[in-house]
C-alpha cells in the first residue's frame, strides 16, 4: 500500500513512474518526493464539496499535472508533478453532511536543484502545507433542493430547517494544476494537513458555531413563514412561492421589520398617510388633497 504521506526519496517502484514525465532519466538522488491531499468531500469554506464520484473522477485527472503557486498559471511557478494519485474512503470517519469521508491523496516529485532547495526545506519544516486545487466541474447542485444552486433561490452559507445549504460539486470536465497556497478553500488538503472539528477558537469550537448558526437560521425560517403567510392574506392573487423567492435572500432584521408591519397591518394599528390641505380649496373632491 502507498505510504502517500512519506517524503524524502522515492519509495520502492516510484522512479519508473516519475520517470515517465522525465525527458532525461532521473536517479533517486536527483528527485524529492512528497504525499499530497489534494480535496475531499467535506464542506469547505466556500460551502461547497465534491461528491464522491466527482473525486473518484477526479483522481486520474490530476496524474501529471502540474504543482504551482496560488493558481497563478504561469510557467515560472511551476514547482512539482504528481506522478500517482487516488482515490480513498474512510469508513469509520463520516464528514458533517453524513457521508464517509473520501478525498484524493497524490504522491508528488521536484528535482532536487538550488532553485528547489528553499522550497524542499520549506516543506520539510512544515511551512509550505496547505494546497488547492484548480478544475472544472459541469454540475453545482444545491444541497437543499437537489436543483442547479446557480437557479434556485436558496443561498451557500445559510440553514433552511436545520439544513446547511451547499454546493455539491459533480461531474468534473478537468483538472487543470494544484498550487501551494496560504489558505485553502478546503480545511483538510495539503502535505500533512489535517482539520480538527473540536479545535477551539475564539469563538468557540466549529461544532458549536455551527449549532449556533442553526439556531439563527430556525429564527429566521420562522419569521420568514409567518412573513409569507401575512403577505398571502393582503395579497390573496399572488402565490406564496414569489414571496418566499423575495425573501430568501433578506436577512432576519430585514424579515422582522417587515412582519412587525405586516402584523400592525392586520391589527389595524397601521399608520395613514397624512394629507395636506389645500389653501383656497377648490369644490373639485379630487383636488382638495395633496401628499
Amino acid at each position: 500500500m502507498t505510504d502517500y504521506l512519506s517524503k524524502g526519496a522515492p519509495r520502492e517502484g516510484e522512479l519508473e513512474k516519475i520517470n515517465r514525465y522525465a525527458l532525461s532519466p532521473l536517479n533517486e538522488e536527483e528527485v524529492y518526493t512528497f504525499g499530497v491531499v489534494l480535496c475531499d468531500n467535506e464542506i469547505d469554506r466556500d460551502f461547497e464539496r465534491f461528491s464522491a464520484e466527482a473525486l473518484k473522477a477526479l483522481a486520474p485527472m490530476f496524474e501529471g499535472r502540474t504543482g504551482i503557486f496560488d493558481h497563478s498559471g504561469s510557467a515560472k511557478d511551476q514547482s512539482a508533478r504528481i506522478f500517482e494519485c487516488s482515490y480513498c474512503e474512510d469508513a469509520f470517519r463520516r464528514t458533517s453532511a453524513g457521508e464517509n469521508y473520501a478525498c484524493i491523496k497524490a504522491r508528488a516529485y521536484m528535482p532536487k536543484t538550488e532553485k528547489n532547495r528553499n522550497l524542499i526545506e520549506e516543506i520539510e519544516s512544515g511551512i509550505r502545507k496547505e494546497t488547492s486545487v484548480g478544475c472544472s466541474v459541469n454540475e453545482k447542485i444545491c444541497s437543499v433542493c437537489g436543483e442547479d444552486i446557480r437557479r434556485c433561490s436558496h443561498i451557500k452559507g445559510r440553514f433552511y430547517d436545520g439544513k446547511l445549504c451547499h454546493a455539491v460539486l459533480a461531474s468534473p470536465a478537468d483538472a487543470y494544476e494544484w498550487s501551494f497556497v496560504a489558505v485553502p478553500a478546503q480545511k483538510a488538503s495539503g502535505v500533512t494537513k489535517s482539520f480538527d472539528f473540536s479545535e477551539k477558537g475564539e469563538g468557540g469550537s466549529f461544532g458549536e458555531l455551527l449549532s449556533l448558526a442553526s439556531q439563527g437560521e430556525k429564527y429566521r425560517a420562522s419569521l420568514m413563514r409567518d412573513c409569507v403567510v401575512k403577505c398571502c392574506e393582503l395579497f390573496p392573487d399572488i402565490e406564496s412561492a414569489f414571496f418566499r423567492e423575495l425573501l430568501a435572500r433578506a436577512d432576519a432584521d430585514a424579515i422582522q421589520r417587515l412582519n412587525k408591519s405586516l402584523r400592525a397591518r392586520g391589527e389595524g394599528g397601521i399608520s395613514r398617510p397624512q394629507f395636506e390641505r389645500k389653501s383656497g380649496a377648490q369644490s373639485d373632491a379630487n383636488n382638495q388633497f395633496r401628499i
